[in-house]
């Protein structure tokens, strides 16, 4: 192809001049000239091409790095080499790059992100299933089989028809997977030997359980995307801490990729953590981290190394490359596990802000890439411990007795849907503990779950300069800014820091003020808060210093300075600790070239500083702004990569409509920090008295109502309009971090008392919410290890749910006080969403529970697990049974002598006849009457019939019955 200002040359062969026919008479002029078996006629068309480079200029630009080769070729080229002497030839490629090739259009980054959702399908699920059954199986496979099997999987139309995406996610419904060719691989090694260049093919040796990684690539309408995951099997704590390291260093790459970063700092910085950080990695690093991609597999002008002058620019697609080569392994498990390499591989998009990453849905972390897969026979087993103590010092001190004298439950139990239920339950609870079993399958007993104190250090200045001028008195300085206390020890100023300190007490004896000097000290106190471990059993450490002076005023403020020091210091940290998970957001990119979509006079909660005034909410590139009318500053910006969840609750039954968002990581909003930030409006407005109306004077009856009413229903139709198609909108915007709309279904929804007021709770697709009224609950139902009804018994009026999590340091979330009405619908909607759940008639003691449960995990799963849990219900259940049967078979005369006992041994108090007569009204109807009514019918017999002993056997009869 030869281009020129004019006309565009072709010539190639018969075949494919016809296809290029179609390009004819456009635009652009073109001229297909066809090759054929004359050799004459084709040395005309070649000189017919040297003929218009010459007419054009004296240079051509080519590619010079262009290896191509064969008859056709080297004929060009002789041609060439004759009549184009005096041509310069100049290098293009860097030019096609920046003009035409590295930023792509809309049309472009879609097909990209289909490449790169593709090359996601292949590795996880597939890869990864296919190889851990393999390893779970103790199969033997090689790296070249492994790769044909997922080579092969390109054409299999079903797979791509079914395929299910991590997080959820899905193809686009328009992919073709006929559009799809592979560029790289697919790439299995492992056993020691790594390529991380993606130079060789994948060998004939045999998967080998250790450091495996899997990389491939994909083109889908002509455009290529990569991914490369390291998995570890049994790793060893360095193999773990330097995928860890990797990790960090690879999002330090890509939060450093955006519009205007120069290529040659990126790989810079990277350079620069790992010596600061694992210098010893460092002759491991790769020469480069990633390269374009595109309609090239390697776009070579724009490799990402530490030469490239080149800058990255907004729409560029990048292969974001991070990896270590030929790491040494300290501890190796066998021959093939001397040496291994990991990398980390991504297909991305430049933007103004963090780039969007293409194949993200592949995991990367720690836990989703190790896999353990050593025999359960390896690990020591540990001596059980009795469950049944552990059960009864988890039971609160609240005992709960058992009554009979409480009003039935006014729903009746479906005997069939509870046996259902029980049977899927049991298998749930089974899953569990087979689950539980496998992901904690060694020992996690640490120090009796109690967390191992570290020595704490401090450091208040690094250099004697930094010292306030007066320590040159040799008296006692307090820094404020440094949060330090100066004080002159032999002669010399010391520095130590308010956090040494534990306190300072001033005291008089005569005319001498004495100030002591308390400082934090191994031993102190066993079971103290402060107490410190002892680091070095040799060491010796300062208990306390004092000070004497005649200026007793002087001790007194110091004194006082250093408990004012002491308490900031205190306090600082307590904030710090409390907001150590708050995430600081990047920034939000605004839309420049168009309106952004607005939904206006809104609410916000939490609710702002200052006046409560309604504001606005913008849909942005990548995330929501909330702005106030107040003030330009007063705003909340959210991004789309930070929300997890995303709920429109319509305003049916309730005042307001909401659009809900909850967070995966905590913001700070004012001096606070939240996970759910909520816009709402009120569906309500003030109501008018139109008394004097002139409506009135020709109207009567309820006219005028009935079309308030209709118009408060208009409205509230209209708002939940307004707000859905908004939070579509939102939807539709954070599609690449995969936000879809949920809605509650309040007809299976229940009231409880989450917090501290009696709230309705409503389920959705993906969790249990109650967003009507602060402070919110949003519990995620995939969060959700197991759920226990605790207080369902006979006789009671209501019951409490808590759900424990899979994260067993995280607190059980209680639910009190639901009505037993609801019982049977919470047992059912916890069924059909696949939780395993257990009931008991006792609160217990959660806090002591999750100690035993963290102290050691793999031990209590031995010991059963959640089972306890289940044991209890069924054992109390059993004893209530017998409790009934046994009451019911008590003969009538043993019944006669007990309640004649009663009589001559005690009175019936004014609650125990009360209590009589609630029970009466659960006896059959003709027994149903008061007992003072039934005593004035009797006495009235009596006297009429005269038959009064007779009749006095029947009274007495019916009073031991009741």
């Amino acid at each position: 192809m030869l281009l020129t200002t004019d006309t565009l040359y072709i010539l190639t062969t018969q075949k494919k001049a016809k296809y290029l026919d179609q390009i004819k008479g456009g635009r652009f002029p073109v001229e297909v000239l066809v090759k054929g078996k004359d050799a004459a006629e084709n040395e005309r068309h070649f000189i017919k091409i040297t003929d218009a480079i010459k007419a054009a200029g004296k240079k051509v630009g080519v590619l010079t790095k262009d290896t191509s080769s064969g008859p056709f070729i080297d004929e060009w080229k002789k041609i060439y080499a004759d009549n184009c002497k005096d041509v310069e030839q100049v290098e293009i490629a860097p030019a096609l790059s920046t003009a035409a090739f590295s930023v792509k259009d809309e049309a472009e980054l879609r097909a990209m992100r289909s490449s790169s959702k593709a090359c996601v399908a292949l590795l996880t699920p597939y890869f990864l299933d296919e190889m851990s059954n393999i390893l779970d199986q103790d199969k033997k496979i090689k790296h070249s089989a492994l790769a044909d099997k997922v080579y092969n999987k390109l054409e299999d139309e079903n797979f791509w028809k079914s395929v299910q995406l991590p997080n959820r996610q899905k193809l686009p419904s328009d992919f073709d997977p006929e559009q799809l060719d592979w560029v790289l691989g697919p790439i299995v090694q492992s056993g020691g030997k790594f390529d991380l260049k993606w130079q060789q093919d994948s060998d004939d040796e045999i998967l080998h359980p250790g450091i495996i990684i899997a990389a491939m690539g994909l083109r889908y309408k002509s455009y290529c995307s990569q991914i490369a995951r390291t998995f570890m099997v049994d790793p060893n704590k360095s193999q773990e801490s330097n995928y860890k390291f990797l990790l960090s260093v690879h999002n330090m790459i890509l939060k450093g990729i955006r519009d205007g970063v120069v290529v040659k700092d990126v790989y810079s910085k990277a350079l620069g953590l790992i010596k600061s950080k694992k210098p010893e990695l460092e002759k491991h690093f790769l020469k480069n981290v990633g390269y374009g991609i595109g309609l090239e597999n390697k776009d070579p002008t724009l490799v990402l190394n530490a030469k490239n002058q080149r800058t990255l620019r907004d729409g560029m697609t990048l292969v974001i490359t991070t990896g270590f080569s030929d790491i040494q392994n300290p501890n190796p498990q066998d021959k093939n596990s001397k040496t291994y390499s990991l990398v980390l591989t991504d297909t991305v998009r430049v933007t103004a802000a963090e780039p969007v990453v293409f194949t993200g849905e592949a995991p990367v972390e720690v836990d989703a890439t190790s896999f353990f897969f050593k025999d359960e026979d390896e690990a020591q087993p540990t001596p059980k411990k009795e469950k049944r103590d552990s059960r009864v010092g988890a039971v609160a001190t609240k005992n709960i007795t058992s009554t009979r004298l409480r009003s039935e439950r006014n729903t009746a139990v479906d005997d069939d849907a509870e046996k259902r239920r029980r049977a899927h339950q049991k298998e749930l609870s089974a899953k569990k503990q087979a689950e539980g079993l496998a992901k904690y399958a060694e020992s996690t007993a640490d120090q009796n779950g109690v967390e191992v104190k570290k020595f704490k250090r401090f450091e208040s200045y690094k250099r004697d300069n930094q010292f306030p001028p007066k320590v040159r008195d040799m008296g006692i300085v307090i820094d404020q800014k440094n949060a330090t206390i100066v004080l002159p020890v032999m002669g010399r100023p010391v520095p130590f820091h308010v956090n040494t300190i534990k306190n300072a007490s001033k005291s008089d004896e005569g005319e001498w003020s004495f100030l002591r000097i308390n400082f934090l000290s191994p031993g102190q106190g066993v079971g103290r808060k402060d107490d410190q471990p002892f680091e070095d059993a040799s060491a010796h450490f300062v208990r306390s210093l004092t000070f004497r002076s005649t200026d007793g005023d002087r001790y007194t403020d110091i004194a006082n300075q250093i408990a004012n020091l002491k308490r900031e210091a205190v306090k600082k940290e307590q904030e710090k600790k409390d907001l150590e998970d708050v995430i600081e957001q990047d920034k939000l990119v605004e839309i420049r070239n168009r309106r952004p979509a607005v939904l206006d006079n809104v609410f916000i909660r939490p609710a702002m500083e200052g006046k409560r005034v309604p504001g606005k909410v913008e849909i942005h590139q990548n995330g929501l702004r909330y702005q106030s009318p107040l003030s330009t500053t007063q705003r909340v910006d959210i991004l789309f990569s930070n929300v997890r969840h995303l709920f429109f609750q319509p305003c049916e039954h309730e005042l307001i409509v909401i659009i809900h968002v909850h967070l995966k990581d905590p913001i700070l909003f004012g001096k606070k920090k939240t996970k759910d930030v909520q816009f709402y409006r009120e569906a309500t407005d003030i109501q008018f008295d139109e008394t004097g109306n002139r409506k009135r004077k020709y109207r009567y009856g309820d006219e005028d109502e009935f079309e308030a009413e209709q118009e408060e229903r208009r409205r509230r139709n209209e708002l939940d309009r307004l707000f859905k198609s908004f939070a579509d909108k939102i939807a539709e915007a954070g599609k690449n971090e995969g936000l879809e709309v949920d809605m509650p279904l309040r007809e299976i929804g229940f009231n409880g008392v989450p917090f501290r007021s009696n709230v309705y709770i409503q389920p959705t697709t993906e969790c249990l919410i109650q967003i009507t009224e602060p402070p919110f609950m949003v519990i995620t139902l995939d969060d959700i290890e197991i759920a226990h009804l605790e207080r369902v018994q006979y006789g009671l009026k209501n019951f409490d749910l808590v759900f424990i999590f899979k994260d067993f340091t995280r607190p059980p979330a209680h639910i009190n006080t639901i009505p037993v009405e609801s019982l049977e619908d919470v047992k059912e909607f916890l069924d059909s969403v696949n939780i395993a759940y257990s009931e008991g008639p006792l609160n217990l003691n959660w806090s002591v529970i999750m100690k035993t449960v963290t102290a050691d995990t793999h031990q209590f799963f031995l010991d059963g697990g959640w089972g306890f849990l289940q044991n209890d219900s069924d054992e109390e259940g059993g004893s209530d049974e017998e409790e009934e049967e046994s009451a019911f078979e008590i003969s009538e005369s043993e019944l006669d002598v007990a309640s004649e006992s009663s009589e001559e041994d005690s009175d019936f108090d004014s609650n125990a006849s009360a209590e009589a007569s609630d029970e009466a009204e659960m006896s059959d109807e003709e027994e149903g009457e008061d007992w003072d009514e039934l005593e004035k019918k009797a006495r009235k017999r009596d006297r009429e019939s005269g038959l009064e002993e007779e009749d006095n056997k029947k009274g007495t009869k019916k009073q031991k019955r009741r």
